[in-house]
């Protein structure tokens, strides 16, 4: 099991945004997250990768606790996400958004800089090598020196994503990854995420649209009020009497 979340509350001003909420997600798996706005969907990514503390309940993330753990010590586990506001840095470069992704930061360590120059010069190339080829695969590789902010909304999309490949998580949290673009760049964001499980990784995706949803999760969550309401393949939930009256009718 790569997730196993158990019993999440979490109030804000005593308004209830998850109350007992569980979920188990397998290795190479990507699950589908619905529910209407206001159902808990973000508040659960943003307890999951460390943003938000949670009343009580557990996360066990590949066998470890990381229920109290800081955001960036969720990224070193593995764990990257997509927000719905992108939080791309719109005033460099498209590479250099990718290269501030990577893992690691040999070249910001100062042993490094004084005495191991060409070692952590060298990863700086394979880097950008790695980011070329990221680019070349999103089919964006003649975006890589447009400032983030001159791409398209699609393009601003894809490249969030490919900064979570970039990070190279196991675990990729993408929410509304393809809200308000154009059918070919939703085309080519689903052709990505639908490899993910090719590459080792699960997902789990917030998204509102249902078609999307059927084509590329193996299972669907859907929550209200911070509850999970429905679990079962797109097709078992979709046809859920509760939900039909909470949400899809």
């Amino acid at each position: 099991m790569m997730l196993k979340v158990s019993n999440l509350n979490k109030n804000f001003d005593g308004v209830v945004a998850l109350k007992d909420f569980s979920l188990e997600l397998k290795e190479k798996e990507i699950i589908g997250l619905i529910g209407p706005n206001g159902a808990g969907k973000t508040t659960f990514f943003n307890v999951l990768s460390g943003f938000v503390k949670p009343e009580s309940g557990k996360i066990i993330y590949r066998g470890k606790d990381i229920t109290n753990s800081g955001s960036h010590n969720i990224v070193f586990e593995g764990i990257s996400r997509t927000f719905q506001d992108l939080r791309l840095i719109r005033q460099i470069l498209v590479i250099e958004n990718i290269l501030l992704s990577f893992n690691h930061t040999n070249g910001e360590n100062i042993y490094n800089i004084m005495f191991n120059q060409r070692s952590w010069k060298k990863i700086e190339e394979q880097d950008k090598q790695k980011a070329f080829e990221l680019l070349e695969y999103a089919g964006i590789k003649d975006k890589a020196n447009d400032l983030a902010n001159d791409l398209s909304y699609g393009q601003q999309k894809l490249l969030s994503l490919i900064c979570c490949l970039a990070a190279d998580a196991k675990l990729l949290l993408l929410d509304e990854p393809i809200a308000g673009i154009n059918p070919e760049m939703r085309e080519k964001i689903l052709n990505i995420i639908s490899e993910l499980p090719l590459k080792g990784k699960s997902a789990i995706i917030i998204e509102h649209d249902m078609d999307f949803i059927e084509r590329i999760c193996s299972r669907v969550i859907f929550m209200d009020m911070g509850e999970k309401i429905s679990e079962g393949t797109p097709s078992e939930v979709r046809n859920d009497p509760k939900v039909i009256e909470a949400y899809l009718e």
